[in-house]
């Protein structure tokens, strides 16, 4: 390796640990940019398509962040009033839910202590409910705060999204340029294949959760079953999760479905509604969609789901499976070196 080469290697290095100091140091500005970063992935296949027709890129990014807007102000300001309107009279409904968990825990305990002669104690379940009722207070002192940081990364987002959709492809090219020659081409390409593929696996779980959201929502509307629109919207957040995602999203409605219309009709209906909208998730919008862009083994993807469980918790499960398809890919390439280099 020449003196030069040693050079653009020790700046690229520097290059990298800067920017990962950046998240830690300025969180303010480093959100606004991974949110940009992740956007430029999902929407850089559209950015491509307009430049088919002859528009140049700057033109191109402004078009691409206009219509993003539009698509996410129209829906938040239909949406929104009836959100708010539905978590006010949530809280209205949280005494009669909160009965019911102690009727149902006090038909356990009894059960248990007439099969078993053992006698459960009351105080768990009192502190775990004193705990979502604490935690859910506190979101709500919170949401003024969430509303202000929200608002001023709309600001800013699409402000840095149309610098980055503009500049992504030179600013990557300057950045592989610092490595020495013989990894700049490797580099280069193993970077295009990394972005393309966590861009197309992150917009594949958006329209996935978003599938699954509507036709929650959809089927407990037609089922008259109160905050449809609210538990849409948890499972589809939720079934961001690999595999405990649904399960962390039907819980909550059914135990309200349970408390409010009891165990008849509405709860066996909310209950096929759940069972056959994951069917449809796991039996055919997932291989179609996600399978497919990873390439991983299901093995694999279980094991990676629970590495990263055990490493992060919840976070670890949502990152686990685009960094098993970048660690396929670095390896693959790795292989692929070596085989090059011997034969």
């Amino acid at each position: 390796m020449t003196s030069n080469d040693r050079l653009r290697a020790i700046i690229f290095g520097l290059f990298i640990v800067s920017s990962m100091l950046l998240f830690f140091v300025f969180p303010r500005v480093a959100t606004p940019l991974l949110i940009c970063y992740v956007l430029t992935l999902i929407l850089n296949p559209l950015l491509l398509f307009f430049e088919r027709f002859g528009i140049n890129r700057t033109a191109s990014s402004a078009l691409v962040v206009t219509l993003l807007l539009f698509l996410t102000i129209y829906p938040i300001v239909k949406v929104t009033p009836l959100m708010v309107s539905e978590v006010n009279n949530l809280e209205v409904y949280i005494p009669k839910v909160e009965n019911f968990l102690k009727s149902v825990y006090a038909q356990l305990q009894a059960f248990v202590a007439d099969r078993t002669g053992y006698h459960l104690s009351s105080g768990y379940l009192l502190q775990s409910m004193n705990f979502i009722k604490d935690e859910f207070s506190a979101f709500v002192l919170l949401v003024p705060k969430y509303l202000g940081s929200a608002l001023e990364l709309f600001f800013i987002v699409p402000l840095f999204l149309f610098f980055t959709l503009k500049d992504m492809r030179n600013f990557r090219e300057r950045v592989t340029r610092l490595l020495p020659n013989k990894y700049f081409e490797k580099l280069y390409h193993l970077s295009f294949q990394f972005n393309r593929q966590i861009g197309d696996y992150i917009l594949a779980k958006v329209i996935e959760a978003s599938i699954l959201g509507i036709i929650i929502f959809t089927g407990l509307f037609f089922l008259d079953i109160r905050f449809s629109l609210l538990f849409g919207l948890l499972a589809a957040v939720t079934n961001i999760i690999p595999y405990l995602g649904p399960v962390f999203g039907a819980i909550p409605a059914f135990i309200f479905i349970a408390a409010e219309y009891g165990m008849g009709t509405h709860f066996g209906g909310a209950f096929i509604l759940y069972m056959v909208a994951n069917v449809i998730d796991i039996a055919i919008v997932f291989p179609l969609l996600v399978s497919k862009i990873v390439d991983l083994h299901p093995v694999l993807v279980v094991v990676s789901v629970i590495l990263g469980s055990q490493l992060l918790g919840i976070t670890g499960m949502i990152i686990s499976i685009p960094l098993a398809a970048a660690a396929k890919l670095l390896i693959n390439q790795m292989l692929k070196d070596v085989y090059e280099e011997r034969y």
